[in-house]
């Protein structure tokens, strides 16, 4: 009953994708389990060293011998900001460091090298690589196809999927503006590409000729069955394994997901963490950073890297960076194979409705 394209080119069972958390919560047994389940479990390795990544691939390789992929940054390394800007942002940042017992000057943090990483990929063969915040040279598409993989870009517009299309990747992911943590916009004004899922996915499916996987505020069965609706061909997750028991999200991150409820949007758009505009549960640092001297990415997120470390072992839920969708008042914590079994049946359930209706 699913469409067959995406299913066939990644051969998994479901069309149910766990979209890729770098910096803790996609653990080797999110991934595997995930993958187990039939869906296709994603490890989000742009913050890994090389070594971590190439660890992270191999232990997941142990848990599962199904199909999983692995994500990463695909950007340019950027080069430092003025000293005086820098100053201006670590003013900022400063206080709340002093709060955690922090000394007043962060240890200095730069992003993994995405050649070396991807040359990791290559090196382990995995069997799908997806990327965002940018775009891949045909050459690096081919080299991948290469070695096996199956190859997926990120795009938050038309005119981003047409690109990732046309560099010879196998399926495009169309990142709706409901989308927890980083927008994966590299085409054009982030202001200019937050469009909402029901909106950009089926312009999406009409403009390339891969199979579309539908990203951004989905959380269950219904919302699967909407993007398939939609004309994607599979739906990616990331919210919705947040509390998962495999998730490596802290205690107080997971506490803080399962406590997002109420009629409102719990979630804002921000770039106090990292500099780039992310989507996350309000908190303190969240409205603080409204306004204040914020670094681009990376610099920012290196800024503020220990500091929301510090606030996951100190418990302390305001100071963390709480990626989530919009949909996160749907949450809930559940085995990951549970949840994967679940939004089977529910979207069996959604379209068998549809059907009869």
């Amino acid at each position: 009953m699913w469409p067959r394209a995406l299913l066939d080119l990644c051969r998994i069972e479901h069309p149910i994708l766990l979209a890729p958390m770098a910096g803790g919560p996609s653990t080797p047994e999110l991934v595997a389990a995930v993958s187990e389940a039939g869906g296709l479990g994603s490890i989000g390795g742009g913050y890994l060293t090389p070594p971590a990544l190439r660890d992270a691939i191999r232990r997941t390789r142990a848990l599962t011998s199904r199909p999983f992929a692995v994500n990463l940054f695909a950007m340019d390394p950027t080069p430092a900001p003025p000293a005086e800007e820098t100053a201006r942002a670590a003013s900022f940042v400063g206080p709340f460091r002093a709060e955690l017992g922090l000394p007043p000057v962060p240890s200095p943090a730069a992003l993994p090298a995405f050649r070396d990483q991807l040359a990791v990929v290559l090196d382990e063969a995995v069997p799908v690589f997806s990327f965002t915040f940018g775009n891949l040279a045909p050459e690096d598409v081919a080299a991948l196809a290469r070695k096996g993989a199956v190859v997926m870009g990120t795009a938050t517009t038309v005119a981003e999927a047409r690109a990732v299309a046309a560099a010879g990747c196998h399926a495009v992911i169309a990142q709706g503006s409901e989308a927890g943590a980083h927008r994966g916009t590299f085409a054009g004004p982030v202001e200019r590409a937050l469009v909402g899922t029901v909106a950009l996915v089926p312009r999406v499916a009409d403009a390339v000729k891969v199979p579309v996987i539908a990203a951004g505020g989905i959380m269950d069965g219904r919302g699967i069955a909407a993007a398939l609706a939609l004309g994607a061909s599979g739906a990616a997750l990331g919210t919705a394994f947040l509390a998962c028991p495999e998730s490596g999200a802290s205690r107080p991150y997971k506490e803080a997901v399962l406590a997002a409820r109420g009629d409102g949007d719990p979630t804002v758009l921000t770039r106090a963490f990292s500099g780039k505009l992310a989507r996350g549960i309000a908190n303190r640092f969240t409205e603080a950073g409204a306004g204040a001297p914020i670094l681009p990415y990376p610099h920012q997120n290196a800024l503020t890297s220990e500091l929301r470390q510090a606030a996951a072992k100190a418990g302390r839920p305001e100071l963390l960076s709480l990626w989530a969708g919009q949909a996160v008042a749907l949450a809930t914590a559940r085995p990951a194979r549970q949840l994967v079994l679940d939004l089977v049946a529910e979207t069996r359930a959604a379209l068998e409705r549809i059907r009869v209706r």
